[in-house]
């Protein structure tokens, strides 16, 4: 055993601690990718066990059951019946929660007839006591045919214990806790005969498979042509749930015990409150003043360092290093393009910290629950609330999330409202804008007007999504409902390390995945700004010297002057000014222009593309991105740029324009057509042009 890893698969119910156990077992020795084929996010860990053991563990997503509805849920139904998958389990970890175990034991019935070695980890004792509850162990496991292992993720208690248990795993035996025949004599005697070289059960769950699944692009499977008819096999698969609890309910008679009068428990009280139909929204709408108003307060000062920081490395670069072509592309390209995206990461840091505490909390699960009473008179299934609410931190792992939607026209129409929803990823720009035209002022002495701003952005992102569904609800005649279920967990202080996990693996990928983008874009843009055709722009010096023979100036303004000319006259520059009668009722120039073309790759590249042409365009690199921005000037009126009308239009434009290609990519690929996102591109691009038109003819 110790020449080759074994592989642990670890399984559970959504909001039992799997995550936690998972973090706990394996650390920061982790992976993070995607499924072959599909985009559900899968995490491998690696952990060494007592007696020389190496172990991968795969994290499978959450499922109540193995009758599976959606595709993140296949994905565990897929490598239990798959031998030749190199991550096939040798042992099975199905995770249950103390409080709810008669619900998680479903799941581990179901499993443990794959006759896999499988392991019960029952999470969260430390709330025995607080519950009144007593688990009968040697019973339990004598009666499920397993091993059971006690632990906290919490307290970090029985995780040593747990390691021990895996290394015994050979000896747990494989035998079903439930015959799976029970469930119709007559019907698995015929399967058997007809494949005995086959795991009963594991030929049920082929046979069942297709009947779960609409419109999720799923491989028909040969057997079924043999099987029952759909409406039989519902009826079996719910007929063996009614068996399956029948078991779970005799086996806890004897094996758990509750005394509520010992329970110590507020999360009713609780519940009252934070769910109630006024009381909730009030603490919900508390919540996010708090959220946004504490992103712009902590984050202000490293903003400001950052700033600083990379304006002095441009500085530095251009001092340090001899003059030429590769000096300015460090200089003028390179480093105030990155720079332009990394000032943003103490607020993105933030925002994945509240997102992680609210979600580890269990106050999440409120939330959608709340907002599902409003969301339903919209069209919209109760399921969509999650997408909606996950795209505060990305579009695309939203838009993912919408495969646990059942129904193909709540899915889709979820698909095409959810950009609209203010990612992350438009912060950068908020952030830069609102700082330029919003004052810095407090109202009634606590409210920050900055901070106001950027949650009333946040509110009209999700009110459009939601008002869009409703429109699109109409034109799409849609007239079958579904029946929204959630999950209440308990309520727990949220785990240090899971959180700090959540936001590094976040800002990590938004950095990464954003500075991949802005490093190519910058040098594409330093050399569209730094070079143009013909001799107007070879000749630039010469042009502005005799231009200026009248009236003599400093050498610093000579110098902005050629570079001023020379961006016009560059590659970049006849670029903007195609586009700049389109975008001039808006309250644009062309440089803004030039921004908002290259922001269609990743939206957060509109600050990045700014500091890289106003670099090029000036001759003072010491100057922060935001300074040279409030000192832009229109060339031909002599007005700032950036005021409050341009600001508003700007606003506007990013709160609803489709500026991100991997958006559209992701819903070409979940629609499997490349009509929604080419109406979904034209619908919210034509809103933003129109929207901030009128905002900067109302306002200037």
């Amino acid at each position: 055993m110790s020449k080759k890893n074994i592989n642990i698969a670890l399984i559970g119910n959504p909001n039992v601690g799997k995550t936690s156990v998972f973090n706990l077992l394996t650390g920061l020795k982790q992976q993070v990718g995607n499924y072959p084929g599909i985009t559900v996010e899968k995490k491998l860990g690696f952990l060494n066990l007592p007696q020389n053991i190496k172990a991968n563990i795969l994290d499978l997503p959450g499922t109540y059951s193995l009758n599976a509805s959606s595709a993140d849920e296949n994905v565990v139904i897929e490598l239990l019946l798959n031998k030749n998958d190199k991550l096939y389990p040798d042992v099975i970890l199905v995770v249950a929660e103390v409080e709810n175990i008669k619900r998680n034991l479903l799941l581990f019935t179901q499993i443990k007839d794959l006759e896999i070695p499988t392991i019960l980890v029952i999470n969260m004792i430390d709330r025995m006591e607080y519950k009144g509850i007593s688990l009968d162990i040697p019973y339990l496991e004598q009666t499920l045919k397993t091993k059971i292992a006690l632990v906290s993720s919490r307290k970090k208690i029985g995780f040593e214990n747990l390691k021990e248990v895996i290394t015994t795993y050979k000896s747990i035996t494989t035998e079903p806790c439930l015959s799976a025949s029970s469930i119709d004599e007559d019907y698995f005697n015929y399967l058997r005969k007809t494949f005995p070289n086959q795991s009963l059960y594991k030929l049920w769950l082929v046979i069942t498979q297709d009947v779960n699944f609409v419109n999720l692009n799923k491989k028909p499977i040969a057997i079924a042509t043999f099987t029952k008819s759909e409406n039989e096999l519902k009826r079996l698969q719910q007929k063996e749930t009614i068996k399956r609890y029948q078991f779970i309910n005799e086996t806890l008679k004897l094996g758990q015990k509750i005394n509520k009068s010992l329970a110590k428990d507020f999360r009713s009280q609780i519940d009252r409150v934070l769910t109630h139909k006024f009381w909730g929204y009030i603490a919900f709408f508390t919540i996010l003043f708090v959220i946004f108003q504490s992103i712009f307060e902590w984050s202000k000062l490293p903003m400001e360092y950052i700033d600083s920081t990379f304006a002095s490395l441009s500085v530095l670069a251009n001092e340090q290093l001899p003059p030429g072509v590769f000096t300015n592309l460090i200089a003028q390209g390179i480093i105030p393009g990155i720079g332009g995206i990394l000032i943003f990461i103490p607020q993105i840091t933030f925002l994945f910290l509240f997102i992680s505490i609210l979600e580890e909390s269990g106050y999440m699960s409120r939330v959608v629950f709340l907002m599902d009473k409003i969301m339903r008179r919209f069209g919209l299934s109760g399921k969509s609330i999650v997408p909606l609410i996950s795209g505060t931190a990305c579009a695309i792992p939203a838009i993912m999330a919408t495969r646990n939607i059942e129904n193909w026209k709540e899915r889709l129409i979820t698909i095409l409202v959810t950009p609209f929803t203010t990612c992350s990823a438009r912060l950068p720009v908020y952030a830069i804008i609102i700082g330029l035209v919003i004052p810095n002022k407090r109202l009634f002495g606590f409210l920050n007007l900055q901070g106001l701003t950027l949650m009333l952005l946040y509110l009209l992102g999700f009110g459009m999504a939601v008002l869009s569904a409703y429109v699109l609800n109409k034109v799409l005649k849609l007239n079958c409902k579904t029946f929204f279920v959630v999950e209440m967990p308990n309520y727990k202080l949220p785990l240090f390390k899971n959180v700090a996990l959540n936001v590094l693996e976040k800002t990590k990928a938004f950095v990464f995945g954003a500075g991949k983008i802005i490093l190519s874009i910058s040098i594409i843009l330093w050399f569209l700004a730094s070079y143009g055709p013909g001799t107007t722009f070879s000749n630039a010096d010469k042009i502005i010297e005799q231009q200026i023979q009248i009236q003599p100036i400093s050498k610093s303004a000579l110098n902005n002057k050629i570079a001023s000319f020379k961006l016009e006259n560059s590659y970049i520059g006849y670029m903007g000014k195609v586009i700049e009668p389109i975008i001039s009722p808006l309250g644009y120039d062309w440089k803004i222009g030039v921004a908002i073309i290259s922001s269609f790759a990743a939206r957060e590249v509109f600050v990045g593309t700014l500091a890289t042409i106003y670099s090029v365009g000036g001759s003072d690199n010491q100057e922060t991105i935001a300074i040279k921005m409030k000192n832009e000037t229109n060339s031909k009126t002599g007005l700032k740029i950036f005021n409050f009308a341009t600001g508003i239009s700007l606003l506007l434009f990013y709160a609803f324009a489709m500026q991100c290609a991997s958006t559209i990519a992701i819903t070409r690929k979940e629609t499997n057509s490349w009509k929604w996102p080419i109406i979904q591109f034209l619908f919210m691009s034509g809103f933003a042009y129109f929207s901030s038109l009128i905002a900067y003819q109302l306002l200037k």
